[in-house]
């Protein structure tokens, strides 16, 4: 079953309601994420991915995920 970028950034949008978020693509399994919230600020790089990782909820788990690649960037506000 594909996923859609919208119910990827309604995902991330539960985990982070302030946050900014651009989710593009159309192909049903590759996208790319931007997604910009003041928690990350005492965040390195890879611990805001994970954090976006899981509000994805298991979408990416294993090769039968919906998602199959997910260009992510993540970052606090200035």
């Amino acid at each position: 079953m594909a996923i859609t970028a919208e119910e990827i950034e309604s995902l991330i949008r539960e985990a982070f309601p302030a946050a900014k978020v651009q989710v593009q693509g159309d192909d049903g399994q590759h996208f790319a994420a931007y997604v910009e919230d003041q928690s990350f600020r005492d965040m390195n790089r890879v611990q805001q991915q994970r954090a976006v990782y899981a509000a994805l909820k298991g979408k990416m788990d294993g090769s039968q995920g919906e998602l199959h690649a997910l260009a992510l960037t993540t970052k606090a506000p200035d």
